[in-house]
């Protein structure tokens, strides 16, 4: 077995440029997922993901990339369903033992922590990889409106805007161009679909998106309708 070939395939090994390969490949497998996007507004925050029929008996209200993870906190996901499933419920359970243990929701912030603590665990052991899932979870706390994505490395950021998935330069374009700080919410809205709008290049149907906000005023996850989601299209 050749050196490159070694440490291509363990994941406890750096290479000698000091790169973990397995983690570098849930990466890319990352960017060729469908494209979810998020966007903070001083009156909340909004999500928005597409969700691709595979034919026409698929239930369109089932949603595989938007999950509600509490009252106040939601997520996106970029990559592999079924491993996001596994984060979304460790997610909640997170959110169910703060408030059972301190009667109040848990801080976005703390949520994520926790979750980036369970994907670090999956680049340091051997005989497992990487999830292949990256996520934007977003939700209004005692701080206001915060949007945090993170990877399948554990690490984790703050954004007023961002978008995963495919295409996710063109996506980030748009939101760099049309982000303001003063953006309402119901344009949050729109923006978060005008950034995957761009980044899914095979022309999409209001039906194939999925959206939701939490506002800041009751802090209380709404899931879009059809009809909202057509308007804001």
């Amino acid at each position: 077995m050749s050196r490159g070939r070694e440490y291509d395939e363990a994941i406890t090994i750096f290479s000698p440029e000091g790169r973990i390969y397995q983690v570098e490949y849930a990466l890319e497998l990352v960017k060729r997922g469908a494209p979810v996007s998020g966007v903070i507004s001083k009156e909340g925050v909004a999500l928005a993901a597409v969700e691709v029929l595979q034919n026409n008996l698929e239930d369109p209200r089932f949603s595989k990339k938007l999950f509600e993870l509490d009252t106040h906190v939601a997520t996106v996901i970029a990559g592999l369903s079924p491993d996001a499933r596994v984060l979304v419920r460790e997610a909640r359970y997170a959110c169910q033992g703060h408030r059972m243990t301190y009667d109040e929701p848990i801080g976005i912030e703390s949520l994520v922590s926790n979750i980036g603590d369970s994907l670090q665990q999956y680049t340091q052991n051997a005989g497992v990889r990487p999830f292949g899932v990256s996520m934007i979870v977003a939700g209004v706390d005692s701080s206001g409106p915060r949007l945090i994505t993170i990877d399948p490395s554990g690490s984790y950021r703050g954004y007023k805007a961002a978008a995963l998935g495919m295409n996710t330069d063109k996506a980030k374009e748009i939101l760099e161009k049309k982000y303001k700080t003063d953006v309402s919410l119901d344009d949050a809205v729109k923006l978060a679909i005008e950034a995957i709008k761009v980044a899914y290049s095979n022309g999409l149907k209001p039906e194939n998106i999925h959206a939701a906000v939490i506002p800041t005023k009751d802090k209380m996850f709404k899931k879009l309708s059809d009809e909202e989601v057509a308007k804001a299209f």
